[in-house]
């Protein structure tokens, strides 16, 4: 019978295994999506990424404007300084929705 670490080894080659084939099928995935393209005569744009780079997000409309302009989206993460310094006064940030 193996030992944990025997077995925890195993399966750590395992996932580094599994990796590497994960980046080689990718690799041939794309490489068979350029090759689809370049027959079709199919461009970046056509697929509309002239209207975003990759890895871009689009940016989330404003709810919320500030007493000096500033504004934020609502959205999940760290809170803009100017939220935060009007919780800390005791203000409700509903009161500066848009």
């Amino acid at each position: 019978m193996a030992t944990y670490a025997e077995l925890k080894a195993q399966a750590e080659a395992l996932l580094l295994q599994a990796e590497q084939v994960r980046k080689q099928e990718l690799t041939n995935v794309i490489l068979g999506i350029k090759a689809t393209m370049k027959e079709h005569g199919i461009t970046l744009e056509d697929l509309g990424a002239a209207a975003r780079k990759a890895g871009a997000r689009a940016k989330a409309p404003a709810k919320f404007k500030g007493p000096n302009g500033e504004t934020w989206s609502g959205g999940p993460g760290r809170k803009p300084e100017w939220v935060r310094a009007l919780q800390a006064e005791g203000k409700n940030i509903e009161n500066y929705r848009i």
